[in-house]
């Protein structure tokens, strides 16, 4: 993706046009589009992409709606998205101009972005869970994201500094890093013999058997579809792994690997997978959803009271946990896996989202900019 003008480091860009990758949710197309380049002011920051991570739900997105089951489909217009929309929220960049009240970030910063905002004014938000909010205004879902030359930063609050990490593994940090820390947060503390599972080894998942192989914890089952998957689980600290398929249920995988686990982390989150963690978990465990695949659960309620287990949602994590995760980042206690590269342009977008839609594609991608 090329800007239509020379890049400057002034305080405030001059206006013109430039250039970004456009999802229409209605044909599911992805379009290079021009608009003017914005002119930050107050505490807000503009960033020059130089990393943008492509994540599952940018699929769901492209869509236009998430599954529901019986209940049909949730629109993602009644999420505060519009007819076309700019995605992309696994963000890295550089801060090309700044508000006249910011601080604490300067030209030429090198950041990563926390996309996940929110009104600012609730309860979750003051309380520090934008993630939470009610009414989001997430950066590449509501607000225009990092499929573009630039980043308009509503406050520098939610710029991170990255010294010392590869910025294209840093970027999935937004996302897939905080997502999976968040939930594990969920479920942990636990002995660390106690059996964890993680349903779904995609890039979140695997994100999250690395991370609690550096939490130290030691029974960590990875299982999914795909054996390649499996492989990159293996090497990110899992200790069990099981290929499943169509036909698999708890009684399958129980027999397999002889354990229930204590939690259970589900990336997928399907109608089939969630069945499976329901009645493979362990009496007294917890069951953390948080793949947005669709479906429906339908379970016995006299069960949830007789297996005192704990269903949690999860979305995403809050600033406070990304802030986290990079410091954990930068100990060098999470294995920094490699992410597949591919160009920051319309037919980057376009087949890095087609690659994973089809699943040929294991772990992350991130597209980088050639400016």
């Amino acid at each position: 993706m090329v800007f239509l003008r020379d890049m400057n480091h002034a305080t405030t860009p001059k206006e013109s046009p430039l250039r970004s990758f456009t999802a229409f949710a209605a044909d599911r197309t992805i379009r290079e589009i021009d608009s003017e380049t914005p002119v930050p002011t107050g505490k807000e920051v503009l960033l020059r992409t130089t990393h943008s991570g492509v994540c599952h739900s940018d699929i769901h997105a492209r869509d236009g709606y998430f599954d529901l089951g019986s209940r049909g489909k949730l629109s993602l217009a009644s999420r505060g998205m519009g007819e076309s929309f700019v995605m992309g929220h696994e963000v890295v960049g550089e801060v090309l101009a700044v508000g006249a009240e910011v601080t604490d970030r300067k030209i030429g910063d090198r950041v990563l972005l926390y996309p996940w905002l929110g009104c600012t004014e609730c309860v979750q938000c003051v309380n520090g869970a934008e993630n939470a909010c009610g009414a989001p205004r997430s950066i590449g879902i509501q607000l225009p994201g990092g499929y573009a030359d630039h980043v308009l930063v509503p406050h520098e609050k939610y710029l991170l500094d990255i010294e010392g990490l590869d910025p294209a593994w840093a970027a999935t940090l937004a996302c897939s890093g905080v997502t999976s820390f968040s939930a594990i947060n969920k479920i942990l503390p636990l002995p660390p013999e106690a059996p964890v599972a993680i349903i779904g080894a995609g890039g979140v998942g695997l994100s999250a058997v690395a991370i609690l192989k550096a939490l130290g914890h030691k029974n960590i089952i990875a299982i999914d579809l795909n054996p390649a998957n499996l492989a990159l689980a293996t090497d990110a600290g899992a200790t069990q792994t099981l290929q499943i398929d169509a036909e698999s249920s708890a009684a399958t995988i129980g027999k397999s690997l002889n354990a229930r686990p204590a939690g259970i982390i589900d990336f997928v989150n399907n109608s089939q997978t969630a069945a499976i963690g329901f009645d493979w978990l362990n009496k007294g465990g917890i069951m953390v959803q948080v793949g947005l695949f669709g479906g429906e659960l339908v379970i016995p309620t006299a069960m949830i009271s007789m297996k005192m287990i704990t269903i949690q949602g999860s979305f995403v994590g809050n600033l406070g946990e990304l802030h986290q995760l990079v410091e954990l980042a930068k100990s060098g206690q999470i294995p920094r896996s490699t992410p597949h590269s591919g160009s920051l342009s319309a037919d980057g977008v376009r087949d890095a989202l087609d690659a994973l839609e089809n699943r040929l594609i294991s772990g992350r991608v991130v597209l980088e900019s050639s400016n």
